[in-house]
């Protein structure tokens, strides 16, 4: 295993509504103190994918540049997260013969390389090759095989994959901020890495992170990420239903969902009256008032066919026996009054809501679930990247993926 990092690491989460980074530093026992933290609304994105280059690169650098000022330093590359891009993930394995001696560090080795040859269609690219268990002869469990005698040593890999398209746009955007990409990391992993505690790893949790364009998933068990995905709705879509739903302006949309939204139905709705701007009707026009069950009304069937989505990739992809009861539910939309309760009833498990854990630093403001994501990628910084328990690609294939790993050759050798 590689030792423990310290120095400098940053976070970069470019996401549809907003572009979030967090710039820590990371002491000698690995702890971390965040000393730059900045949000920009998003521009530019949308479902999690680049749509306008541009416009994203003027957000992503704006969030940059805040952190600095507010951290007094540079930062020359940063863990970007991966939310949308039609994220997926799938199961292989691999096994070399070992012929009845000790297994040694260098059989773990070339039995990991096996399982870091796979390779996705064209069309996607890797972005995490994680080992998720080892076995000796058909004996499963084993979590560090090395000093075990046998004849066959076999390992389960878990592969994350995103679309080539979507990755290298966003790699593009990034670099035009004059950033490198440390590292690509999946959205739903990087938010159980700063909001789950070890006990639920092992006993198995699923992590539904609720952003504001698409809404993933973790499963987690035995201490290993099994089952990662992603559905492309979102907090916006809500924003959406209200707009078109009630003729009202976006800006006038979301601040009723913050305010007065809900997903679960109250006897006092009906006689809450709330006013609702006309779209191109004057400020100083007759009000519109509209009853509070409206709005819930509007809002309980989008996040119910949310959690529905969830449900029914967790069924199908054969994760659900794994993640057990326990639900923890994170992201800015999971802040909707009534999303939690709704959660329980639908996917049928105790549900907690996830905030991130065990990092210092950070203020009210970029504490709470919609920063799960952020605060995750510097726990990953920390906890798994540069160990041989994972290998996660900086870049998909191509032209600045050969530069990258030039250069990560040279750092590794001189």
């Amino acid at each position: 295993m590689a030792k423990a990092r310290t120095g400098i690491i940053a976070g970069l989460d470019v996401g549809s509504t907003k572009v979030s980074c967090f710039i820590a530093h990371v002491t000698a026992d690995g702890g971390i103190r965040v000393t730059g933290a900045s949000q920009h609304a998003s521009e530019g994105v949308r479902s999690g994918a680049i749509v306008d280059m541009e416009a994203a690169q003027n957000s992503i650098l704006t969030a940059v540049t805040a952190a600095e000022q507010l951290a007094g330093e540079r930062i020359r590359e940063a863990f970007v997260n991966v939310s949308g891009a039609k994220l997926a993930s799938r199961s292989c394995g691999a096994k070399i013969s070992i012929t009845g001696r000790e297994v040694e560090e260098a059989d773990l080795r070339k039995v990991l390389n096996h399982g870091y040859a796979f390779r996705e269609p064209d069309e996607r690219a890797l972005i995490h090759c994680i080992p998720v268990g080892y076995s000796i002869d058909g004996s499963r469990g084993i979590r560090d095989p090395r000093g075990m005698f046998g004849d066959t040593l076999s390992v389960n890999m878990h592969l994350v994959s995103a679309g080539t398209g979507a990755l290298r746009n966003l790699a593009t955007c990034v670099e035009r901020c004059h950033l490198d990409i440390e590292a690509m990391v999946a959205g739903p992993y990087a938010a159980a890495l700063a909001c789950l505690v070890e006990d639920e790893m092992d006993l198995g949790v699923t992590l539904v992170d609720m952003g504001g364009g698409t809404t993933t998933v973790a499963v987690f068990y035995d201490g290993n990420v099994m089952f990662t995905d992603s559905v492309p709705v979102g907090g916006a879509h809500v924003t959406n239903d209200i707009a078109r739903g009630l003729s009202t302006p976006l800006m006038h949309a979301e601040r009723m969902k913050t305010l007065y939204g809900s997903a679960a139905a109250s006897p006092s709705d009906d006689r809450e009256l709330i006013d609702v701007p006309l779209i191109g009707e004057e400020q100083t026009g007759h009000p519109n008032h509209v009853p509070r069950s409206m709005l819930v009304g509007i809002i309980q069937p989008r996040i119910e066919e949310t959690f529905e989505l969830v449900r029914n990739r967790l069924e199908a992809s054969g994760a659900a026996p794994l993640a057990g009861r326990r639900l923890v539910l994170t992201g800015g939309a999971s802040q909707l009054q009534g999303a939690r309760e709704l959660a329980a009833l639908i996917l049928g498990k105790q549900v907690r809501a996830g905030r991130p854990l065990r990092i210092a630093g950070l203020a009210d403001s970029t504490s709470g679930p919609a920063f799960s994501v952020s605060a995750g990628l510097l726990a990953y910084a920390v906890r798994k990247h540069g160990t041989d328990e994972e290998r996660a690609l900086k870049f998909p294939e191509g032209p600045i993926n050969r530069v990258a790993r030039i250069g990560h050759w040279l750092r590794e050798n001189f």
